[in-house]
């Protein structure tokens, strides 16, 4: 009896993970794939006084395939028939047709791509240095410039560029700046929100990713044995070789896992682009034909290429974290201790400056939100001349913010309650099942990770839409598409809790005559509460910022979430954006309590979660 509790545990949170999953992610995936390299059949009705020449010539379709597809040997229609112009069927025509000379997705496609390599490099000159020195340095004030570097987490990146866009303004403080320094002509200020958008987007996705590459490179730093550096050293090599032929390659795992987690983010970012109405990117042409899923095959080939794009880089980071052995780093996990070696001189003050200078960017943004969402009047000024609250009152009062915010407080705590439950069930499949159970139920919960909100949002759309409308409430789907992307975060925790738990206490349980679902309430659950708590936090509090899946998916004023509602109030002429940020300070205060929170259970691990 026993043994097959032992069995059918493992096995019902299996099929319950695999239903969620089928409903949750792999139903709307093959949705919008499958919408990407298949026709869908087409009938027209024949027009009055219209023959067969002219209704060919309206459809787009030779006479000759009229005829054949609707067997009409010889004569003509009648007035008002039906004839079927295209049939059903597989093709590679809209992914191609992509790519040809004339059409612009390609252009978009590239622009995406362009975007994302600059920003990945640009994180790569902030990040690498960074986590150097956190590795394998001792420095003043270390502990807290290394938290420091990680306050951009608790911004989503379009509410950023909110409170940037007054800042890089023809006249705002950047440029003002330039011109007092003699960089910039006063006639001829940089238009990062027009000729230079791109330049505007880059900033602020930079700004906002590179602690993902920062926390891996860490990690893989801290990973590489310190006795390795001591050979080295031995041999004569001087520090920039050491560093060229010792620490920079075994710690290239780290900077793959965290660089592709860069790309992806930065090449599926939403938010950003819209904000600075960049609309010649990928994610932004997504955004706008979402809800033309059949009447404009380019959509669904859009979306099929940005998910190949994404799972390709996600794959070659798994093959090239597995084919090094390691998980974001080489050598003797722990052991940095014992290679970090004390700054002095030039050394200290280069290293104490580039996290200051670094720092002071990180901040930027969440500068920019508080002074734009306080300013009374900002014009021609770097800084604001006068101040209010007025801004504050009026967007927490707003009919769409206040519907934002409770909209995203039920939705959230919806899919954190599925993703606690199910974040357990997989938790416990995956250590303490092990086997290929453990090693499948791994996979699955990793899947979300390779999945772009903004794939995940069209194929909500394809699978779950009738001509226009959800078949359900929207929140439903809200509600499911937070819980599948942010369900990692729960299992991770979860993970890592009881790989920290001796199994002999639940053991103990089971000799008591518990059953595993018993065990896992009285025994496990309580054990790893920390863990379990830290991970709802997290999950509750980024579903609450989630952006590609709330723009897309509500339609309507009534089912907004709370970025949503940023979204619409910035787009109010005038104050829009003084508003959206007012309502941006919110969405700050709440993500670093919610944070702090997460980090008050977890300690100094809760930046792990985060690591590629």
């Amino acid at each position: 009896m026993r043994r097959i509790q032992d069995s059918l545990f493992p096995a019902a949170a299996a099929l319950l993970l695999a239903a969620f999953f089928w409903f949750g992610l792999l139903r709307p995936l093959a949705q919008s794939m499958g919408s990407a390299v298949r026709t869908q059949e087409l009938r027209e009705r024949v027009g009055k006084g219209e023959d067969l020449a002219a209704f060919a010539r309206r459809t787009g379709v030779s006479e000759a395939s009229v005829r054949a597809l609707n067997d009409l040997p010889s004569g003509q229609p009648t007035e008002g028939e039906t004839l079927l112009v295209q049939q059903a069927g597989w093709t590679a025509g809209h992914v191609a047709g992509l790519f040809d000379s004339d059409a612009p997705q390609w252009r978009w496609i590239l622009n995406s791509l362009f975007l994302a390599a600059a920003v990945t490099f640009c994180c790569a000159l902030l990040a690498y240095p960074l986590a150097y020195w956190q590795a394998r340095a001792k420095f003043p004030g270390k502990a807290l410039l290394g938290g420091l570097l990680l306050m951009p987490l608790i911004l989503p990146p379009f509410v950023g560029a909110i409170g940037l866009r007054r800042m890089l303004a023809k006249f705002g403080t950047v440029n003002l700046i330039l011109v007092k320094l003699g960089l910039v002509h006063e006639a001829h200020p940089i238009d990062f929100l027009g000729e230079y958008r791109i330049v505007g987007c880059i900033l602020v996705m930079v700004l906002h990713f590179y602690p993902l590459l920062y926390l891996n490179l860490t990690a893989a730093i801290s990973n590489v044995d310190p006795s390795l550096l001591e050979s080295a050293r031995n041999l004569g090599l001087p520090p920039w070789q050491v560093f060229r032929r010792v620490v920079l390659p075994l710690s290239i795992p780290g900077f793959v896992a965290g660089g592709s987690l860069v790309f992806i983010g930065a090449f599926t970012d939403l938010g950003t682009p819209l904000i600075f109405s960049y609309q010649e990117v990928v994610a932004q042409q997504i955004y706008s034909l979402a809800n033309e899923q059949t009447s404009n095959p380019a959509a669904p080939a859009l979306v099929a290429v940005v998910t190949l794009v994404v799972v390709a880089l996600f794959g070659i980071t798994r093959w090239a974290l597995a084919k090094s052995g390691t998980t974001g780093g080489t050598g003797v996990k722990g052991a940095s201790r014992g290679g970090e070696r004390a700054l002095s001189g030039s050394h200290r003050a280069c290293c104490l400056g580039f996290h200051a200078a670094v720092i002071a960017l990180a901040i930027l943004p969440h500068v920019a939100v508080f002074l734009a969402g306080l300013a009374d009047h900002w014009v021609m000024t770097a800084m604001p001349s006068s101040w209010t609250t007025e801004h504050v009152r009026e967007a927490l009062s707003h009919p769409v913010a206040q519907s934002g915010v409770r909209n995203s407080l039920l939705y959230s705590a919806g899919s954190t309650a599925i993703d606690v439950i199910l974040g357990l069930a997989c938790a416990w499949v995956i250590v303490r099942r092990g086997g290929w159970w453990g090693r499948a139920m791994d996979a699955l919960t990793l899947a979300p990770l390779a999945i772009p909100g903004i794939v995940l949002a069209f194929g909500y759309i394809g699978a779950y839409w009738d001509k226009g409308k959800a078949i359900l409430p929207v929140g439903f789907f809200l509600v499911l598409s937070y819980a599948v992307r942010r369900l990692p975060y729960t299992t991770r925790a979860c993970v890592a809790g009881l790989e920290q738990t001796p199994r002999s206490l639940e053991e103990a349980g089971s000799g008591l005559g518990y059953g595993p679902a018993r065990v896992m309430a009285r025994v496990t659950v309580p054990l790893i509460a920390a863990n379990v708590a830290a991970g709802a936090i997290l999950a509750f509090a980024f579903a609450m910022l989630e952006v590609s899946d709330s723009l897309i998916l509500a339609t309507e004023a009534g089912s907004f979430p709370l970025t949503k509602a940023i979204v619409k109030l910035f787009e109010r002429p005038g104050d829009g954006d003084q508003l959206a940020s007012a309502l941006g300070l919110f969405a700050l205060a709440f993500m670093a309590l919610s944070l702090i929170a997460a980090g008050t259970f977890l300690g100094r691990k809760w930046g792990e979660m985060f690591k590629g």
